[in-house]
This record gives C-alpha cells, structure tokens and sequence, in this order.
C-alpha cells in the first residue's frame, strides 16, 4: 500500500495540496488536483505520476524533467500493456518509479519483442515481472545488440539454455554485460588453469554469475588463496570458496574472525568451519550472534558444536532453529537423543522432522506438538508484522 502525507507543494506561483492516503488500486487511486500554470509545464506530469503511479509529489517533481507527455494516452497505454502481460499494479508502480521514462515508450514495439524472446525460453510472465522489478534497465538494452548475443554466450558457456535462464533468474544483469570487455571468459579460464571440472564452472556461473564479474587480477588472487587453504578444485566446495571469499572484503572477512572467537573459535577453528562450509563467513555477523547465542546461551550446547556443523548458520534462526530447537531441548533433556548429528535435525523436510522427533515420540514427550507448533506461528508471526 502507498502512503501519501497530506503535503502542500509550490508549482511555479501555484500553491498545491495532496491529499490524504488511500488504497493505490486503480478504482481506488488517491485524487490530486494540480492546478496547471504556463510557468511550470511539468504540472500535468507530476500529477499523473502521484494519481496514476503512486509517486509522492517530491519525487513526480524530479521525475517529470525527464519525461514529458501532454495527454495520459502514452502512460495509460503502457501501464494497460503491463497489466496484460500479468504484472501487478504493485509491480507496475515499482518498475516506473525506477525508471519512469518507460512511461512513454512504445510497449508493443519497445517492450513485446524482449518479452517474446524470454517467453520463447521458457520463462513465465510472472518470472518476468519479478526480474523487471529488481532490474528494469535489462529491459532498456537492444534486443538485437545485447540480449541475444549475451544470451547466446552463456548458453554456449553454461551448455544449455536451461542454465542460462537459471543464470538469469539469480541476477538479470549478467546479459547487460559488455561481451568484448567482460572478464567473464578470463575468470573461467583460470578455474581451468587450476583444475577445476567444467561441471563445477557450470554449477557456479549458473547460481552465482555475479562471482565472475571481477577483474582477473582480483579472480586469480581468490582462487590461488582458497588453493592455499587447502580445498580440492576437483570438489564443489572449491568453487563456493571461491565465491564466499569474492563476496566478502579483507576487512569484512576480520569482522567475522573477531566474532567467532568470542564465542570461543581460534583461527584454526575458523578455517576448519570454512572447510566444511564456505557459506558460515558469507552470513552477517548479526545472523553469526543470533545462531551462536541460541545454540551455546539456549540449547546449552558447546561453542565448537558449531563449528561441527557450520551448515547451520545457512538455516533461518527464527523460522528454522529456534522451533526446531525448542523441540530438540525437550528431548535432549529428557535423553530421548543424543547431540550427535545436530544439523540433520534441523535440515530434515518438515514431514521427515515430524516423524522422527516429534510424532514418534508422544508418550514419552507428548507437548512437543504444540511446543512445536506454538514456536513456529510465533516466528510467521513476528514475520508477518515485519512486512
């Protein structure tokens, strides 16, 4: 929902005053009434981006020197394309104000060509409308110029269209990338240099294309050091070092160090837990407080238990550990378990984790259900009320 705070804004020699918020449906859009001057020619913009686009005045203001139209034809016109096409109004709103000179393009001839072509990938409407909120400007570039071609480059490099819309699903702009200049092709290079299997290339370009866009220099210093740490380039977990230490800065990386060890690591334990699972210094060092302060302050476990299983920092706290713990104390305290494999419990499907550690153990422990359940809507809850 827009909110729009009664607000009183100068056009030229014209005072003007917004009104109050409503629902920013299209039956339901808030009424502004600009009153146009020939001092200001922008008055008409400003006040089909408030009505129409749920802009505030501040930012249709702003907006409107950049884009001009007399008449509501063109706007509506491609707000109607995008509703046709299965965008939301919430969408359609998102996208323009990003980028509002697209209120006045051609849809049918600017927009439907790219469309058609990422439909004729198998990608759905709705899949589209998400990417075009992230990323707009991938929806400005040339059909003929850029997309294709690009498309065409990864496919050829990832084996298969599949992996390329997989690609660009996890980040659009990698088909807006400058194909002459890109280090794209040096960086797989220099994987193969060192060993790494086409396979695990593939896998990583396919979930992580952003890993490669750095210059070589930088790329072939990550590889030589996670080499230096001792991973495998014959194992995955070669390539997710790669790109946990390409997503994290030195000074970033020594932020996480310090964190760890007050909950008792030392650097050798740092490293071993990296081994296992690059992703535990990818998370924030909030995330790290919260998972550690829950396992050794709450569950009562030991700090290292952890470092065992550092898959566990990749899990939800509020939405996956704390409900799941909460059973998990029960039936630690009652020695119905043992800490042996701590992770397994929490990566169980929900239907496998019912069965094996709630379900099967009703009469020993017959409030688990509902201690269960009760954790599990307080978290839904609390992220409910976030939104």
């Amino acid at each position: 929902m827009f909110h729009f705070l009664c607000k009183t804004i100068l056009l030229g020699r014209r005072t003007v005053t917004a009104s109050p918020t409503r629902n920013p449906r299209f039956s339901q859009l808030i009424s502004l009434k600009f009153v146009s001057t020939n001092a200001d020619n922008h008055s008409f913009v400003v006040s089909y981006l408030v009505n129409s686009c749920g802009f505030s005045p501040e930012t249709a203001l702003k907006a409107s020197k950049d884009i001009h139209f007399e008449t509501p034809k063109k706007p509506d016109s491609f707000i109607a394309f995008l509703k046709n096409h299965g965008f939301t109004e919430t969408q359609i709103f998102t996208i323009i104000k990003k980028i509002p000179s697209l209120l006045v393009c051609d849809a049918e001839k600017f927009l439907l060509p790219k469309l058609e072509f990422f439909y004729s990938k198998g990608m759905s409407s709705p899949e589209l409308a998400k990417i075009m909120c992230y990323y707009p400007i991938i929806f400005k570039r040339s059909l003929e110029k850029q997309l294709i071609p690009s498309f065409d480059f990864f496919t050829n490099v990832l084996k298969s269209e599949e992996n390329t819309v997989a690609a660009f699903k996890r980040y659009a702009g990698i088909l807006s990338v400058n194909l002459e200049n890109t280090p794209i092709a040096s960086n797989i290079n220099i994987l193969r240099e060192h060993g790494v299997p086409e396979s695990k290339i593939v896998t990583i370009l396919r979930y992580q294309p952003r890993s490669f866009l750095i210059g070589s220099d930088q790329f072939r210093e990550i590889v030589e050091e996670v080499k230096r740490m001792g991973f495998n380039p014959l194992r995955t977990k070669f390539v997710l070092a790669v790109f946990a230490l390409r997503t994290i800065s030195k000074s970033t990386w020594e932020k996480k160090v310090d964190v760890y060890k007050k909950w008792g690591w030392s650097d050798e334990d740092i490293i071993i837990a990296f081994g296992r699972n690059p992703w535990c210094m990818t998370a924030s060092e909030k995330k790290i407080t919260g998972v550690m302060d829950y396992f050794i302050n709450v569950m009562g476990l030991k700090p290292l238990v952890v470092c065992k299983d550092p898959a566990l920092l990749s899990l939800s706290l509020k939405k996956r550990i704390v409900p799941r713990g909460s059973v998990a104390r029960v039936l630690l305290s009652k020695g119905l378990i043992k800490e042996r494999s701590l992770f397994r419990w929490f990566a169980y499907t929900e239907k496998l984790f019912l069965e094996k550690l709630v379900t099967c153990y009703k009469e020993e422990a017959p409030e688990l259900m509902k201690l269960y359940t009760e954790k599990l809507n307080l978290s839904m809850q609390r992220g409910s009320e976030k939104k």
